[in-house]
């Protein structure tokens, strides 16, 4: 029996599913002003990576194996001056060299490793995925900026045109930026 279903008709089918998966998956350009705005991030910080952890979560409804790393940064607020330590969850890891799952939104391990200075602007989330709430690395790998030394400055290492911190830019100067914006 032959269908009566015209071939355009069949093949927008999948063209509409494709179309509605790429609206819904959008890059977002930020500049400073965008990344510091209160209804995006809730705080940056400006610290010392001292612990990760990854983790796995099987979940009923959103599926088994979702991998999160989760990063003690010890430091200060770029918003406020305080001391701070915050736990910041990013999707993706590996809690073994086979188990665990890549994620190319994430920052890479190089910019994750303990001991390394950073910059992380991150907002509290209820749900990640899997029910894991906590305070989530806004922008995915766009929130996370390494420090490097310049002589006896810190330089925040600019990631170009489109992040929140598109060029080199010593610390005492992205302080003023962010109080100034704030």
């Amino acid at each position: 029996m032959h269908s009566k279903t015209p071939l355009a008709a069949l093949l927008a089918v999948p063209a509409l599913i494709v179309g509605a998966a790429l609206g819904a998956a959008q890059i977002e350009r930020l500049d400073l002003k965008q990344m510091v705005d209160e209804t995006r991030t809730d705080n940056a910080v400006l610290g010392t990576i001292t612990a990760k952890q990854v983790f796995r979560v099987d979940h009923p409804v959103d599926g088994d194996e979702l991998y999160f790393t989760r990063m003690t940064i010890q430091g200060k607020s770029l918003y406020d001056g305080s001391d701070l330590t915050a736990e910041v969850t990013f999707a993706g890891g590996f809690v073994s060299p086979n188990e665990g799952v890549h994620n190319s939104e994430a920052p890479t391990a190089d910019d994750t490793r303990i001991g390394n200075t950073v910059v992380v602007f991150y907002q509290w989330t209820n749900n990640m995925g899997g029910d894991v709430a906590g305070n989530a690395l806004y922008a995915a790998h766009g929130g996370l900026f390494r420090v490097a030394k310049a002589g006896s400055d810190q330089v925040v290492l600019g990631r170009g045109e489109g992040y929140a911190i598109a060029r080199n830019v010593r610390v005492p100067v992205l302080r003023a930026e962010i109080e100034k914006l704030r």
